[in-house]
């Protein structure tokens, strides 16, 4: 209602004003042309046609503040989102001011999600960002079902002192709503591809003065000691650089027993428990 008047008010205040600024423009010609008026008259004129456009000015602007008291009777959501649980019944009372929201929304496609790696890490992550886009997967809680793909966006900018890492953030398009607001997910950062690579148990490595080394079984059930260069470790495989051909057999239990020379009694699985030495062939993905 408010703002209807407002325009009634200023629809009156336009045609008035226009109405004097042609009074004003004859007013003008007569003076002008055969001096029949005389210039007061003309002045008063022009003074009651700025007079009336002051007015009209004043219409608009109590229009546009009716209108934005109109703004403030909707409540617009600032983004797209899920809407949780609302925190207000029907009937409630509610001010600009209250601490409890209505409801909460959430953005969830995308989503982003923020995990760390250790700080000697960073480095070597900045480095393949700025060659490419990095893929991020989201796996389940028991690091066993991949939920979603997406890239890494960025890097913080500051180490967590107390934990010595650094925050990540990769961004996921989520379109079929795997991944939930402050839901744990467990994150697998790929950098780079290594084919061809030969690959063991990282239980096999052992670490001694020269360095890293495992126990190869060799044709005759003999252990062998077998220096190797690991390139690098991820969950429980560690990719060999040198020291391995692939088929080669490494011992992965009972190592502490061995010694070159020993004779080894390979056991292919699980069992074997501390009697005989495990085995498993190393070979590449």
């Amino acid at each position: 209602m408010a703002l209807d008047q407002a325009q009634a008010t200023l629809f009156r205040d336009q045609a008035q004003l226009k109405d004097a600024q042609l009074n004003y423009t004859r007013f003008k010609s007569l003076l002008d042309e055969s001096g029949a008026i005389s210039q007061q008259q003309v002045d008063t004129q022009r003074a009651t046609a700025n007079q009336l456009e002051g007015a009209v000015r004043a219409d608009q602007a109590q229009i546009d503040n009716a209108k934005l008291n109109l703004a403030y009777c909707h409540i617009t959501a600032p983004l797209s989102g899920r809407i949780g649980l609302r925190l207000v019944d029907v009937g409630n009372m509610v001010h600009a001011a209250d601490p409890n929201p209505l409801l909460v929304i959430t953005q969830v496609k995308p989503i982003a999600v923020l995990f760390t790696l250790p700080e000697d890490n960073l480095p070597n992550v900045a480095q393949h960002m700025r060659q490419g886009t990095l893929a991020v997967d989201a796996y389940s809680r028991d690091d066993q079902t991949k939920l979603a793909t997406g890239t890494l966006l960025t890097i913080d900018n500051q180490i967590d002192q107390t934990t010595g890492t650094g925050r990540l953030k990769g961004m996921f398009t989520n379109e079929d709503g795997a991944l939930w607001p402050n839901q744990f997910v467990n994150v697998r950062l790929l950098l780079e591809m290594h084919k061809n690579a030969i690959v063991i148990p990282s239980v096999a490595v052992q670490n001694g003065p020269q360095g890293s080394y495992v126990f190869v079984v060799k044709e005759d059930k003999t252990a062998e000691v077998r220096p190797v260069t690991v390139s690098f470790t991820q969950n429980n495989a560690a990719s060999i650089a040198s020291g391995l051909n692939p088929g080669d057999v490494v011992v992965i239990d009972g190592q502490d027993k061995l010694k070159a020379g020993s004779v080894v009694a390979p056991h292919p699985g699980t069992g074997g428990g501390n009697r005989k030495a495990q085995s498993s062939p190393a070979g590449a993905p």
